[in-house]
């Protein structure tokens, strides 16, 4: 499947021009990379974001894959104390392998998740996911999610949101990669108002079998003077330790639009 997809991207790249033209003005604007080293790593950006996909199926059907874990110790520590957190994925790798390890016997887990996915892949994903107590919450145009995520909160569950993916018009302004990009206001709004710990977590692919985890806590050194301010710097912080792993791994951040726009 892999080599299939290896022979199929430079036709997605082709006839998905607009997401084409945004992987390369990432690996020229952002990471500063010439012309041609920007088009080959366009090209491997496509091809490894194609073997997640492939991955994400071959889990579904019972594929095991090595997970190796940084901060996993604290994940045990905060899903042992009986207060909620929030666990913030973003477009880099393949977070959804999360799930199978990341997840708690004694505590609600609560994914927000969005409508664009079938119907098959929908079904899929609760019923593997389901396995490991975890519950997704599809994003409602009636606002019932809300109150979902809040309950969730409010009885010490643990709530998976997007930290990188902008719904509606609120948005926090922040700096990176070198520039001010636009983050999703209520994720952060949230944490702060609930007064609720949040932790970052990255699933980066290294080989065909592996895969290594990084669960990092996000939080602000200051002392906040309102729900807004604390908002603001929990974005922050979290747009830095973003920033840190796109460096890392520039080949997989799978934003396909001008995110600094």
């Amino acid at each position: 499947m892999y080599i299939i997809m290896a022979m199929i991207v430079p036709f997605y790249m082709l006839f998905s021009h607009n997401g084409y033209l945004a992987a390369y003005r990432f690996f020229r604007k952002r990471i500063g990379q010439g012309p041609l080293k920007s088009f080959y790593n366009v090209y491997r950006n496509h091809y490894i974001f194609g073997q997640i996909i492939i991955d994400r199926f071959a889990a579904f059907a019972g594929r095991k894959f090595n997970l190796r874990m940084d901060g996993y110790d604290l994940f045990l520590k905060m899903a042992g104390e009986k207060d909620g957190f929030i666990m913030l994925s973003s477009h880099v790798g393949n977070y959804e392998m999360a799930g199978y390890i990341l997840h708690s016997d004694k505590k609600q887990f609560k994914a927000l998740v969005y409508n664009g996915e079938t119907a098959t892949m929908m079904e899929n994903r609760l019923r593997v996911l389901g396995r490991n107590n975890i519950e997704l919450i599809p994003l409602k145009e009636d606002l019932s999610h809300v109150f979902i995520m809040n309950e969730t909160l409010m009885n010490g569950g643990i709530l998976s949101l997007s930290g990188d993916r902008v719904i509606g018009s609120r948005t926090i302004k922040c700096t990176f990669m070198g520039a001010e990009a636009s983050f999703p206001a209520g994720s952060f709004t949230l944490a702060a108002q609930r007064a609720v710990r949040v932790l970052a977590v990255f699933v980066l692919k290294e080989s065909i079998n592996d895969y290594h985890v990084y669960v990092k806590e996000i939080k602000s050194t200051d002392d906040c003077r309102s729900t807004r301010e604390c908002s603001r710097k929990l974005a922050q912080c979290f747009a830095d330790t973003l920033e840190s792993i796109v460096k890392e791994h520039p080949c997989q951040w799978f934003n396909y639009y001008d995110f600094w726009k």
